[in-house]
């Protein structure tokens, strides 16, 4: 555990910023002691990391917090976006570099401002955040759990994991067997009843995302065994295109 003074050393966030993002809920201490010191541990970390890397590509504090609280959200996967993200700005910066030197042999009356458009960065930005923001779903997903307490969220979740659980049971069958397909309706069931409306479409793209690897992946093995995240959303590819 670190304190927040040492949180602010290490990544370089004033204390007074720290204090501010547990105000709006972006980033809760792990524990307050009851001398009213906040602890932070290695998962509270992790989401700061990601704060910050959202909050250097210019995304505001609100988009962060409807991001990462989605529960699409994917570390590995928006980490990608990130590194897309960085290589936009980048080529950028190189073609203003570029740009300002070919204005320094020339002379400034050189019109040209190729170099200024930031169509493919901003393009790519607005989709990473429709990915993960505002949508139908997460509306949805607010109205849901706006009563839900800290143990009642978490109960949620272990719930789920039962589910994938009963996947891991059966992976010496095949993912279109009856059994399997029984599973996958339990699961969309359970993520309409519990989170959002989980059409098909969305049952898809969940999928997915099981099986792409990173912490979503691991946490579904650990509940079902190696091989149970690959397995259900084999089993819910077969559902869905039925």
């Amino acid at each position: 555990m670190m304190t927040v003074s040492e949180v602010s050393k290490l990544t370089g966030n004033s204390v007074r910023t720290l204090h501010y993002y547990d105000e709006i809920g972006l980033l809760k201490p792990t524990e307050v002691t009851e001398a009213g010191y906040r602890l932070y541990d290695d998962d509270a970390l992790a989401r700061l990391q990601t704060i910050m890397m959202f909050r250097e590509l210019e995304f505001s504090l609100k988009d962060i917090g409807r991001i990462i609280d989605s529960p699409d959200f994917d570390r590995q996967k928006a980490l990608e976006q990130q590194i897309e993200l960085l290589r936009l700005r980048k080529e950028r910066l190189e073609q203003l570099i570029e740009h300002a030197l070919e204005l320094q042999k020339k002379g400034v009356k050189e019109m040209d401002f190729r170099a200024f458009d930031k169509s493919r960065l901003d393009e790519y930005e607005r989709k990473a955040k429709d990915m993960w923001g505002d949508t139908e779903a997460y509306r949805e997903y607010e109205k849901k759990t706006e009563g839900y307490t800290g143990d009642m969220m978490e109960k949620t979740a272990v719930d789920m994991m039962k589910i994938f659980a009963e996947f891991g049971k059966i992976q010496d069958r095949s993912p279109d067997s009856a059994e399997a397909q029984e599973l996958v309706r339990k699961l969309q069931a359970f993520i309409t009843d519990n989170y959002y409306t989980c059409t098909d479409q969305i049952l898809a793209g969940l999928g997915q995302m099981y099986a792409a690897g990173g912490e979503m992946t691991d946490n579904i093995d650990v509940a079902g065994g190696s091989g149970t995240a690959c397995f259900a959303a084999e089993a819910i590819r077969v559902y869905v295109n039925k």
